[in-house]
């Protein structure tokens, strides 16, 4: 059994290899199976002349594959980005405020219901996805509007950061110890729940609190919060990477290539967002 510290990924059973096939071992056990003679019927129970049933008990369980977690990956990013071409087109400016703080709750209590299902559900991932798109879209075009062209930076960055990301975990084949995963953990859940507080106290207060608002001076604190934060989404990008590697290797069912998708969508987004604070950091 397969478990991630990644926050989004940690669930206990996410990562059990899928079931064997009818009439196949389990991993470890003797492949020989006694089977009755042919022909044999056990009495009481009439045979299926169609086969039917025995053909839906010999179906064997798909396996998670790298090409799988990829493509769905693809199709979740695309519904997001499309989600945030269309926010940052139709709605208009008067809506964007409220859009923007109302699709970050429900992208948020999106994420911990995804995280916490037994079963993932890629409807809820694509849902999640959708109203993610919205927030992106809207933070966006305020980012935009002030700073032109920071949008098409920040992607860059994002891209560029976690391509760099990816090429250091194969080329340097990098470990993840249990002490990395635990102190990559309690970073993150720190992190987030000192911005959680941070927003709170925001709304409340009408201005960015540690983080400062869009535009006026910028503090060193800021910058070294966003520089944090950066480093962090990172770090899970490897726990994300080493995950899937795992999950791939041990036969993962194929359905928890979406978990994969999710997880590696939700710290790409994280990451997008503080390339984006940085970003107009750099550019008062």
């Amino acid at each position: 059994m397969l478990r991630s510290s990644n926050p989004i990924l940690s669930k206990r059973d996410a990562f059990t290899p899928a079931a064997p096939q009818y009439g196949q071992a389990p991993y470890g056990q003797t492949g020989f199976q006694p089977y009755p003679p042919q022909g044999y019927q056990q009495p009481g129970y009439p045979q299926d002349p169609t086969g039917a049933s025995q053909q839906r008990t010999s179906e064997p369980e798909g396996r998670m594959t790298l090409d799988d977690v990829v493509t769905k990956t693809a199709v979740t990013m695309a519904v997001l980005v499309a989600g945030a071409a269309l926010a940052w087109r139709f709605i208009p400016d008067t809506l964007a405020f409220p859009a923007m703080i109302l699709s970050a709750l429900v992208g948020f209590v999106a994420v911990l219901v995804v995280s916490f299902r037994r079963v993932v559900s890629p409807p809820l991932v694509l849902f999640y996805a959708a109203v993610e798109g919205v927030f992106i879209g809207m933070i966006s075009e305020v980012f935009n509007n002030i700073y032109p062209g920071i949008v098409i930076q920040a992607v860059v960055a994002t891209f560029f950061a976690a391509g760099v990301t990816l090429a250091a975990y194969k080329f340097f084949n990098i470990k993840v110890t249990p002490k990395f995963q635990k102190v990559v953990f309690i970073s993150t859940l720190s992190f987030a729940a000192l911005m959680l507080v941070n927003f709170v106290y925001s709304l409340a207060t009408g201005n960015g609190g540690l983080r400062g608002g869009i535009t006026g001076d910028v503090s060193l604190l800021a910058v070294g919060i966003s520089l944090i934060a950066i480093v962090l989404a990172v770090l899970n990008l490897v726990l994300d990477f080493d995950y899937i590697e795992q999950g791939v290797a041990m036969g993962a069912p194929a359905r928890e290539s979406w978990r994969g998708a999710f997880g590696l969508t939700v710290t790409m987004v994280w990451l997008y967002i503080e390339m984006l604070r940085l970003l107009s950091y750099l550019r008062r």
